[in-house]
């Protein structure tokens, strides 16, 4: 297992929110590096658009900051579709919830941070861990200054 933290769709968007209060756990955590998929980069479009309401020019920006801080996303291939009917099936997760543990596994990441899978449950060595709970802080080790994420972040916004 690695120390790369991987993040669920839902975090990223919090990232780029500043109505909310999540934005700030968000943003640490993203700002200190990680990992996320494919998957996660069209999820993460498809509701900027339909329901943050962004235009394609905040869509690119925002991608291109992720890009900056989860510099390789982890592709969807056959090998994680399989993992992840597996998961699915032994522990009832959606496929699309289940693709997104795969591609964690997939790089060996200890930690996925999403706030809408069972929080504390270990699957072959990765944690979940819903950054929002009070018991999540204080988040994975932080390496950067979540500052540089925040000013990237205004341009976005």
């Amino acid at each position: 297992m690695n120390d790369k933290p991987f993040f669920d769709t839902n975090v990223i968007l919090y990232a780029f929110r500043q109505d909310d209060t999540r934005g700030q756990v968000a943003e640490t955590l993203l700002a200190a590096g990680g990992a996320l998929s494919v998957q996660v980069l069209d999820e993460f479009v498809a509701v900027a658009r339909r329901k943050l309401d962004k235009s394609w020019e905040e869509v690119r920006r925002a991608l291109d900051i992720l890009r900056i801080f989860c510099p390789e996303p982890v592709p969807l291939t056959v090998e994680t579709h399989e993992r992840a009917v597996h998961i699915a099936e032994r522990y009832g997760y959606s496929i699309f919830d289940s693709l997104i543990i795969a591609a964690a596994l997939h790089i060996g990441a200890s930690t996925l941070y999403s706030e809408d899978m069972r929080d504390g449950q270990t699957t072959d060595g990765l944690t979940i861990r819903n950054p929002f709970s009070r018991h999540a802080w204080p988040p994975h080790s932080q390496t950067s200054n979540p500052k540089v994420f925040s000013h990237a972040r205004s341009e976005v916004s």
